[in-house]
């Protein structure tokens, strides 16, 4: 009877012991950190582990810092709740503002401290099709692996661009009292790197950091 019961339990995929394997549990991390890539050499199964390593590049890709210039709409966001930007402004045909409101009107190329305002190389908001407010992890990685939603990139050049890029490292060095994106861009980049060298996979809709 114990015999078939749990061949039945296996059937309906109810009961771990009969030798489904465990979900690894990864060790705990801060808010404002980064679990490194060798945390996830845990994982056996590569499909599992890159889908894992993609969950935690999403801790980044959904912080404020980063989510606030992907925006599902035509107007950047600010602060930690992401609220719409004030002075009011608009992204216009390539991003960078309207005549006359022009990102680089007010963001230069680095951080101004003394007047609270941020900046850095090339500032300009992601196009539409980059917008990640209100995104899964899921719908997140399918837009980062499509050229015709990343910007035309390969996976070698997504891999440059989040690990070198310095308009995404400014989501590190956000001046002023603002909250840096968790970890390093290092550690970012080694995060997306690891994903791409295991497939690449996307997480299951629903999964969550």
């Amino acid at each position: 009877m114990a015999k078939i019961s749990c061949v039945l339990s296996v059937l309906l995929l109810l009961s771990p012991a009969c030798g489904a394997p465990p979900r690894v549990q990864l060790p705990p991390a801060a808010r404002n950190e980064l679990r490194p890539v060798s945390a996830f050499s845990a994982i056996p199964d590569e499909r599992e582990r890159s889908s894992a390593l993609f969950l935690e590049a999403s801790r980044v890709l959904l912080h404020p810092r980063c989510a606030n210039c992907h925006p599902n709409g035509d107007v950047p966001l600010q602060g930690m709740d992401g609220r719409l930007h004030d002075p009011p402004v608009t992204r216009g045909p390539e991003d960078r503002g309207v005549v006359g409101m022009e990102c680089s009107g007010c963001h230069q190329d680095r951080n101004l401290e003394h007047a609270r305002v941020p900046g850095a190389p090339n500032w300009h908001l992601a196009p539409l099709e980059m917008a990640w407010v209100g995104k899964t992890p899921r719908h997140i990685c399918d837009q980062m692996k499509d050229p015709k939603r990343n910007g035309g990139k390969s996976m070698a050049q997504l891999i440059e661009h989040n690990a070198h890029d310095e308009l995404v490292g400014w989501g590190w060095s956000p001046g002023h009292d603002r909250e840096p994106a968790p970890g390093t861009q290092q550690q970012f980049g080694a995060l997306i790197a690891a994903w791409a060298d295991a497939g690449a996979e996307c997480p299951a809709e629903g999964r969550r950091p």
